[in-house]
């Protein structure tokens, strides 16, 4: 399954929208990626704009492929809800095509992972439907659920996060930016 995800992953959707959230961000700023997968074409993005990346994965094989794309780059082989984030905090958090594959809950604990791993100021970019709504996700065949716009704007602030702004690409993925103040 993961080889085929790499087959079918479209790299020209997603670094655009990602490049222009991270231009808020300081020359080298430190961007946990969580479901890097193999890394293109997100990480390959922000490695290639000079951001440190940090990556973690549930999938050995996305792990391993990362890793041959970008030896340098620290990638963790874990799900996100059970990673400890290298044990340090970030000045950026992206989350592109994973949360709306979690449980519910599991997107609620995520959320709060991702405030703590966070530095004052920290930016924080997840992917999601805009409406609540479940299905079947095309590219990794998964169940998943989209808690909607307002559930995930009352979770972050629940977490001190605030949603600073929302924007579509042109593989039509929803964009939430998020702050911790």
């Amino acid at each position: 399954m993961a080889r085929d995800f790499t087959r079918r992953r479209t790299p020209t959707i997603g670094p655009r929208v990602v490049r222009a959230w991270a231009k808020r961000l300081s020359p080298g700023a430190s961007i946990l990626d969580l479901g890097c997968g193999y890394g293109i074409p997100i990480s390959q993005a922000l490695l290639h704009d000079g951001f440190a990346v940090y990556g973690v994965d549930a999938s050995p094989t996305l792990v391993s492929i990362f890793r041959e794309n970008f030896p340098s780059a620290p990638v963790e082989c874990s799900p996100v809800e059970d990673s400890l984030f290298f044990n340090r905090t970030f000045d950026a958090i992206v989350a592109w095509g994973l949360i709306f594959l979690l449980a519910p809950e599991t997107q609620r604990i995520l959320v709060g992972k991702a405030a703590r791993a966070l530095n004052r100021g920290g930016q924080f970019l997840f992917t999601a439907p805009k409406q609540a709504c479940t299905w079947i996700d095309v590219m990794t065949r998964l169940p998943s659920v989209s808690l909607g716009h307002e559930a995930y704007q009352e979770e972050l602030a629940a977490h001190g996060l605030e949603l600073v702004g929302n924007d579509e690409d042109e593989g039509e993925n929803y964009y939430y930016f998020a702050v911790k103040h």
